[in-house]
């Protein structure tokens, strides 16, 4: 596991940790930022695109 790896792991079992309105709270937060939202279509696309038959992967 990389560090990146590792730090992300981190800061996600502490989210998973939190009470649900505290979660609530913070994807609340998170999806008030535009380049944030952005950023989360863009990867849905990107692994739907991976998922649908005969399309080649995008490579970054």
């Amino acid at each position: 596991m990389t560090s990146k790896e590792a730090t992300a792991e981190v800061f996600w079992t502490a989210f998973k940790a939190l009470p649900k309105p505290e979660q609530a709270a913070i994807v609340a937060r998170r999806l008030g930022d535009k380049e944030f939202v952005q950023d989360l279509t863009d990867v849905a696309l990107i692994e739907h695109a991976r998922c649908e038959r005969g399309t080649d992967a995008l490579v970054w």
